[in-house]
Parts: structure tokens; sequence; C-alpha cells
């Protein structure tokens, strides 16, 4: 399909109202990716899923794709991804058949779909922890970031799960070459996230994180910066102390302009706060 340049090269609308039908109705065919927020917000997953699935000849899920998004109560974009994700991870139990299925989500075209291969990594229970993280590495890393968000928000249950596993695991993440992986080791275990549940263990024990935090102190990225910063925000809510203790020594030991931004960026609710 040949798609219009003015498309290709859209900014996007800032509200989902705004979003041409035109460009909801490719979004929806799976031939262009979204490029912003409202474009991702107005996706029609289940006439995204139902044109895949009959293009890809998996019309044996197009039941179990009506009946659940038929039952599901929390119709937010996250939890239709990963509905799509179960129903993709239980349609495909032979091995040969769930590595044929993810590659084809993995490459396609549409950034929402790779999302979907995000969660059915994390739905497929029976992988071990550290291959969904091996499997998940190209998707966390994925040009868009859609895709990237999805990547951390599927694989996180199992993070909590199996936290100290998780954490020795992705102290390698954190000092990976590239900055979308490194920011996926912070952003994956952020204490408190967003559009997911907290971690106990690390709002009560911060320094439990603090090896993947360290190499990023000083992060050329401001991407992996504002997500250690945002991590040590999360923790200042329920640990202060510790929070301004290792903001004072990465102060000392660590005088760059980006370690002084990530301190002021973790911070920020400390701040804020009333003495």
């Amino acid at each position: 399909m040949q798609i219009p340049a003015h498309v290709l090269t859209r900014k996007g609308s800032t509200t989902t109202s705004g979003v041409p039908e035109e460009v909801r109705n490719l979004l929806d065919m799976g031939v262009i990716e979204t490029v912003n927020l409202a474009e991702w917000l107005v996706v029609d997953q289940e006439s995204l899923a139902r044109n895949l699935f009959q293009k890809e000849n998996w019309n044996f899920l197009l039941q179990p794709l009506e009946e659940s998004f038929r039952l599901l109560k929390i119709k937010t974009a996250p939890k239709k991804m990963e509905v799509l994700g179960k129903i993709l991870a239980q349609g495909f139990p032979a091995k040969r058949q769930f590595e044929t299925a993810l590659r084809i989500l993995k490459e396609h075209r549409s950034d929402i779909v790779r999302s979907w291969a995000c969660f059915m990594i994390g739905k497929r229970s029976e992988i071990l922890l550290q291959e969904s993280l091996k499997r998940i590495h190209s998707l966390a890393a994925d040009k868009n970031m859609s895709v990237r968000e999805a990547a951390w928000l599927a694989i996180r249950p199992r993070i909590v799960m199996k936290l100290g596993e998780s954490l020795q695991i992705l102290e390698a993440f954190s000092l990976h070459k590239d900055p979308n992986i490194r920011r996926f080791a912070s952003e994956i275990t952020r204490p408190r996230g967003v559009w997911c549940n907290h971690i106990p263990a690390l709002k009560d024990n911060p320094e439990l994180g603090l090896p993947l935090l360290e190499p990023l102190r000083c992060d050329d990225s401001i991407y992996v910066r504002n997500s250690v910063g945002n991590w040590l925000n999360d923790a200042s809510k329920t640990n202060p102390g510790w929070v301004q203790d290792v903001c004072k020594r990465w102060d000392k030991e660590s005088p760059t302009k980006e370690t002084a931004y990530i301190i002021r960026r973790g911070l920020r609710t400390l701040r804020k706060s009333p003495e």
C-alpha cells in the first residue's frame, strides 16, 4: 500500500479528537506507526488485531479476541495490550508456533503490534526470567517509544516476583551501550512506576536497586537521566533520608552537570515539601 507523503511526515495531533480519520484508518490497518500519545490512544486495537489475525490466517484467535474484549472491564490501552498478549501467548502453545508468531509481531510495521509481542513474552509463564529478558531486549531498544514502554510494562510483573534474580540480571542492562537498554533497567525497577503496581521491596529498601543506579548517575542520555531521577523521586516518598544521602554522595563523588540534573529531579518532591 502506498502511504501518502503527508501521512508519513506528520507530526501528529496533540489531541485524540484531532487525529484525522485517514490516519486512524491506517493505524487500525497496521500499515503505519503512531507518532505520539494522542495517536496511540485512538488506535482501535480490537480492529487492528482482527485485521492481523485474518491476514496471517490466525482465524482461530478471532473468537478469543471477541470474548476477551467483551469481558474487559478496564478498557485502557495498556490493558488491551495485556489482553492481546495473553491471547497470543495461549494461542500458540507449541514452541515452534510461538517463535514464528513472535517473530511476525516483532517485525511488524505497527508499533502497537510490536507492543503485543512484549506482552506475549510476558504472559508466557514457562519461559524463565533470564530468557524473557533476553527476548525482550530488542523490543526495549525499539525506535518507537510506545514499544519501549510496553517492554518494561509487560515484564515488570515477572521482575517483582523474582526481584533478587532480576536485579542481578539487569546490572548488565545498566552498562549497555544503548541508552534505551540502560533506561529499561532503571524504568522497570522504579519503586512506584507509572501505569503499574508498586514494588514494595524497593519502596521499603531502595538500596537494593543501587547497583543498577550507580553506573547511570552521570549518564550522557537525558532519556536515562530522567528515568534515574524519577526512580529516586519514587523512593523519596517512602525513604527520604536514603535518597538525600545518595544525592549528597553523588554530588560529592560525581560533580558533573549530568549528575546535578538527576539530583534535582530526584529531590523535586522533597524540595516541595513543607519544612
